[in-house]
């Protein structure tokens, strides 16, 4: 079941909050500078470089890290994220994993323009949006990723 304005409410406290989820807005934005890889359970992440705002463009047919806000998700809940509308019919595309119950810190998702053109975005803009849902039975995040920092 999808956790609807009324009771989003009483779980978060957010400007953004829209009538079925809430609207994520752009922190910072990052480009690969190095390889990465994921062999035997070890994971190693590319080193990455923060592009400087406050308007990013997004270069066609390339991949960029986006940081949004931090967000705790309670347990007995998990979060689906979908693109924002305005970022689809323009050839942009936001690329996202499921929160699991219990998971805190930021969050980061992949943005990818497969336009033929650069698109602009300005930090702070709303760029996705997060879906809540009731989990029955949950256990609770304790992964890599909680309180995960950029370095």
């Amino acid at each position: 079941m999808i956790i609807g304005e009324k009771e989003l409410r009483k779980i978060f406290r957010s400007k953004d909050i829209q009538p079925a989820g809430i609207d994520l807005r752009l922190k910072n934005l990052y480009e690969q500078k190095s390889a990465a890889s994921l062999i035997n359970e070890e994971k190693n992440l590319p080193k990455l470089n923060k592009i400087e705002g406050p308007i990013y463009e997004l270069k066609p047919g390339k991949a960029y890290l986006a940081e949004t806000q931090k967000i705790k998700i309670p347990r007995g809940y998990a979060m689906l994220y979908f693109p924002r509308s305005t970022l689809i019919r323009s050839f942009v595309d936001v690329r996202t994993a499921l929160g699991d119950p219990g998971f805190e810190g930021k969050l980061y998702f992949l943005i990818v323009n497969h336009g033929e053109y650069i698109y602009k975005i300005k930090k702070g803009e709303r760029f996705a949006q997060a879906v809540l849902v009731k989990v029955k039975g949950s256990g609770k995040y304790n992964g890599d990723y909680q309180n995960f920092q950029i370095e």
